[in-house]
């Protein structure tokens, strides 16, 4: 079975009660909600990640103002087609980020096709990834105002 790494950072922006989120296809096509980030590339600084990603799923600059927490996680994948089965695990970094610029607008040919500003209350009802109920936990963990 072939093995994967893939290490990737996100950040969870809160303002004004309102989280802000992208919006990716699932395997079955189904839009679901994910928080904005992605995958570090070689010799990338993890902050460096975050940064770049957002700007482009959002359109926004942010500023990192804390590190909520790291989430790991492994799946085996089985075979597909002529593709061998893939041991994947993933190393999440997620970061609390504080808008700091730019203007909200959708990534174009990337992994998500819009992005918007979700009422905290209102997530629940979301069709959404479980790494964005993971970030908020976190974020809420610490304390008041979620630290950012």
């Amino acid at each position: 079975m072939r093995k994967k790494l893939r290490v990737a950072a996100y950040a969870l922006c809160v303002r004004d009660g309102r989280v802000l989120l992208a919006r990716s296809p699932a395997e079955d096509g189904t839009p679901e909600w994910v928080l904005p980030g992605g995958g570090m590339e070689h010799g990338e600084d993890p902050h460096d990640t975050v940064r770049r990603e957002l700007l482009e799923e959002t359109g926004y600059r942010i500023e990192v103002t804390g590190l909520l927490g790291v989430h790991s996680f492994r799946r085996p994948f089985p075979r597909r087609g002529l593709r061998r089965p893939v041991d994947h695990h993933s190393v999440r970094l997620l970061y609390a980020g504080r808008v700091t610029g730019g203007e909200l607008t959708f990534e174009v040919g990337g992994s998500t096709d819009m992005a918007a500003w979700h009422d905290l209350d209102a997530v629940a009802g979301l069709v959404r990834v479980p790494l964005v109920d993971i970030g908020l936990r976190m974020w809420r963990e610490r304390g008041p105002g979620g630290g950012a």
